[in-house]
């Protein structure tokens, strides 16, 4: 199995003065120490659950450039776009930006916006939820669409574009598309006829996560998809630091692998991301990696 690094908080002691040195080095740490996937947030403010909005929050896109230029092997992405921070159009570009200047290492992951205090906070529409999905779909529609060889106008019922040129192109030729999210009857839909890959909570347990990868098996067999294309990934467990019960945290990833996930995303934990990392990568990823 593979690890995935979350690095969603910024507000370790005396982050004024060593928030950059702390991210920059955490980064370098996974991207030596064999982390597939480094991954941050996409928020305007920090989550009510991680501190609220007075603690720090870097903008992500700015952040992935950022740490394109401070690795070479790690894969980078935002865990996720939340679907109305950007015009689908401008996403397209900013995203492939990020791909083209980390040589092919970036992901575009995405979802429908939850956060609804941050919209209205810095003045960002936030329409309803089932506009939302609308929009995530022709999102999900208009950036395959600029990473194919069709520059063409795209007429939607929310976004209309006269030219969908992308030049350059991502090296790779399309960015993975990872959608965030475990609904059933819409995000895993869009996750069989559009994306990559999927992000699905172990917070809600493994019994959980078996169901909806068997809703999205269906999914994908209603829209001719094959359903082992699909890259499943996990995270978010909200559970004890994994350093602490090294083989509890292992014996819980052999079961998920058991379902076919792939990668596991994990958050540092504590005051040392790079501390963390460090042991992380050097004591229990060699282990996760033989699973």
């Amino acid at each position: 199995m593979q690890l995935g690094v979350h690095y969603m908080n910024f507000s370790h002691p005396d982050w004024q003065h060593t928030l950059t040195d702390r991210l920059t080095e955490t980064a370098k740490v996974a991207d030596e120490g064999g982390v597939t996937l480094l991954t941050v947030m996409d928020h305007y403010y920090q989550m009510i659950q991680a501190g609220g909005p007075f603690e720090p929050m870097l903008e992500g896109y700015t952040t992935l450039g950022y740490l394109a230029g401070v690795t070479s092997n790690v894969e980078l992405g935002l865990l996720v776009t939340g679907v109305t921070y950007r015009h689908p159009g401008l996403l397209a570009k900013i995203a492939t930006t990020a791909d083209v200047l980390s040589r092919g290492r970036a992901w575009l992951g995405i979802g429908a916006a939850w956060y609804d205090r941050e919209h209205e906070g810095l003045g960002v529409p936030f329409p309803p939820v089932k506009e939302r999905f609308e929009r995530l779909e022709e999102t999900l529609q208009i950036v395959n669409q600029m990473w194919s060889d069709d520059d063409g106008a795209y007429s939607g019922k929310h976004y209309q574009l006269r030219e969908t040129l992308n030049l350059p192109q991502p090296p790779r030729g399309r960015l993975p598309i990872m959608v965030g999210g475990g609904g059933e009857q819409k995000t895993l839909r869009l996750v069989a006829q559009y994306a990559d890959a999927c992000h699905l909570f172990t917070s809600e347990g493994l019994d959980s996560v078996a169901h909806k990868l068997d809703v999205l098996r269906g999914h994908c067999e209603a829209v001719g998809r094959d359903y082992d294309s699909i890259k499943k990934t996990i995270g978010g467990g909200g559970g004890p630091d994994p350093l602490a019960d090294p083989d509890a945290f292992l014996r819980s990833m052999e079961d998920y692998a058991g379902l076919g996930v792939s990668l596991v995303t994990v958050a540092p934990y504590g005051q040392d991301p790079v501390a963390w990392t460090t042991e992380f990568t050097e004591t229990v990823l060699p282990r996760l990696q033989e699973i």
